[in-house]
């Protein structure tokens, strides 16, 4: 058998080569933001050039309106927000026109605009920069929500959510900017809406959002050496959600934890526990347990600053209680 061939990359190695790879293909994919192109030897300037790769601005309402403008012109905008928090002073633009422009012409405008911003900024930046903030977008009708979790993961996924036809919020975690991964060279995609199971396991499913899978891995791995099969889920797409991945994993396991880096409150843990409540409560053996920040604001201080974010412990906790161990 050939075996295939890989090379390794960190988080936004993977994704900067799912947008090269695509720019190449596609003369109408452009890209800009406040972080890129800053000088005539960067790599997508030199071999694009300044007609599609682009400095703006620190205008988050501008970068935004431009996206929705030059994709109804038929271009494939890829718009860098560099942050979520950042993203708050564009919501007219995010929430309210882009992903209802296709609703509000009746069909007629479609969008392929994809809204790249990083997340949850761990290391004590507080209410600037560490906020998720992707839960707000659970509620923007009309567009689809992307967070992936790997390098692997967040190549294949730019490259779908470039070409999707609708507004993408491609949301990815600070933390994770540094792992490394190694990730074929062959050319590949990864669809939106389908979740991933990062690891099999039959006592108790954890779906976890983002940089939180590496938390759950390592639960799983240290609750293995107790006897505990944990099933970890990744949705990779909250928008839409891929219900089917998760309601197969409880029908055998019975049990659910769900781990996300957003306060508790209207979270993506809070809407997905809604969703099994409503539609797959007959599988549950046992209450679902959400493991969330804190519904407070991060702090500087690191020791308050961990105390509001979900750790090992926190998830270990929640899997016995659900367990009765």
């Amino acid at each position: 058998m050939r075996r295939m061939e890989n090379k390794r990359v960190n988080f936004v190695q993977a994704i900067n080569d799912g947008i090269m790879e695509e720019m190449e293909k596609d003369s109408s994919i452009i890209l800009y933001g406040q972080n890129m192109a800053l000088t005539d030897d960067d790599p997508f300037v030199k071999k694009f050039g300044k007609d599609r790769v682009r400095f703006t601005p620190i205008s988050e309402t501008a970068e935004a309106g431009m996206a929705i403008g030059a994709s109804m012109t038929g271009l494939k905008v890829i718009v860098d927000l560099v942050m979520t928090d950042f993203m708050l002073v564009a919501m007219e633009q995010l929430l309210n026109q882009a992903p209802r422009m296709r609703f509000s012409t009746g069909g007629q405008v479609k969008l392929n605009v994809v809204f790249k911003a990083g997340f949850g900024f761990i290391y004590g930046w507080s209410t600037t920069h560490s906020n998720t903030w992707y839960e707000l977008f659970m509620r923007a009708f009309g567009s689809k929500l992307v967070i992936p979790s790997t390098p692997y993961d967040a190549k294949g996924l730019i490259k779908s959510a470039i070409h999707d036809g609708n507004p993408v919020f491609y949301l990815t975690p600070f933390n994770l900017y540094a792992m490394e991964e190694d990730i074929p060279v062959k050319e590949y995609y990864i669809p939106l809406g389908k979740a991933d199971i990062k690891r099999e396991g039959n006592d108790v499913t954890v779906i976890a959002i983002g940089w939180m899978i590496q938390k759950a891995l390592g639960v799983a791995d240290k609750l293995a050496k107790e006897g505990i099969s944990v099933e970890v889920i990744d949705p990779r797409t909250l928008i839409p959600l891929d219900k089917k991945t998760i309601f197969s994993s409880l029908e055998k396991t019975g049990r659910l934890v769900i781990v996300d880096q957003a306060p508790k409150t209207g979270s993506a843990a809070s809407e997905i526990s809604a969703v099994v409540a409503e539609e797959a409560f007959h599988l549950l053996k046992a209450p679902i347990k959400r493991v969330c920040s804190l519904d407070t604001s991060v702090a500087y201080s690191k020791p308050l600053e961990e105390y509001t974010i979900p750790d090992e412990m926190k998830i270990i906790k929640a899997i016995q209680e659900v367990l009765h161990v």
